[in-house]
């Protein structure tokens, strides 16, 4: 597994900002609390062992949700990015990915070494994930993939 990079302001923190605003408005009002903007670009190049660089925008912060985890864009702005094979079996966690823009791959699979299942995603699909599965996805378009990502964590 790749490290992860927070970006907070700058050059590519503007830019993954402006790329995602063209198809979503990145605001969020947290129970009790001002609209707001998001906290958070979390980079995170080679991604599991896949291709390209992986944008997780942050859209609240820790204590606003269990691990900070229930409400982050995925974002694999170029054709080719990916995240490689992985699972959440370690953190008991399973994970739902909604596609709001572009296109991409699916693959699932059991087992490190299990057979591969593949699904063309598009808007409006959604894959369910879960904690003992391995699972990818890639960028196969010419537009970013932007995914809304629920994780659940049930330790």
């Amino acid at each position: 597994m790749s490290g992860t990079v927070i970006l907070s302001e700058g050059a590519e923190f503007d830019h993954v900002l402006q790329e995602v605003s063209k198809y979503i408005h990145l605001y969020v009002m947290a129970f009790e609390k001002e609209e707001r903007t998001i906290t958070r670009v979390d980079k995170r190049e080679n991604m599991y062992g896949g291709n390209g660089t992986v944008y997780m925008i942050q859209m609240f912060d820790q204590e606003e949700l269990a691990n900070n985890r229930l409400a982050a864009y995925m974002v694999l702005l170029n054709n080719g990015d990916e995240s490689g094979f992985h699972t959440h079996n370690q953190r008991n966690e399973q994970e739902l990915y909604v596609v709001v823009h572009g296109n991409g791959e699916y693959r699932e699979r059991t087992r490190t070494d299990g057979a591969i299942r593949k699904k063309v995603l598009q808007k409006g699909d959604i894959t369910a994930i879960n904690s003992i599965g391995y699972h990818s996805i890639e960028n196969t378009g010419d537009e970013p993939l932007i995914m809304f990502v629920i994780t659940t964590n049930n330790p």
